[in-house]
């Protein structure tokens, strides 16, 4: 799951996996504002089968540990 969510996010933000730990934060570690988090988010919900996110629950998501965690929590796979 870290894996696939990491390769997503290197492709969209031409990151590489050296780049991010499950520590990372969107902001103030790699740049990524609010827009780019709900398309990524938009992106995840298609890979992992997930229903939409609520906006409340994406505002709790502040490093890429916390993505990892909650798609984990609430995907099909």
């Amino acid at each position: 799951m870290y894996e696939k969510i990491v390769s997503m996010m290197c492709e969209q933000f031409d990151l590489t996996p050296e780049d991010i730990s499950e520590n990372t934060s969107f902001v103030e570690d790699l740049g990524i504002d609010s827009l780019d988090v709900v398309e990524l988010v938009m992106e995840l919900e298609d890979a992992f089968g997930m229903d939409e996110i609520p906006e409340e629950d994406l505002k709790k998501m502040r490093t890429v540990g916390d993505l990892v965690e909650y798609v984990t929590a609430h995907s099909d796979t």
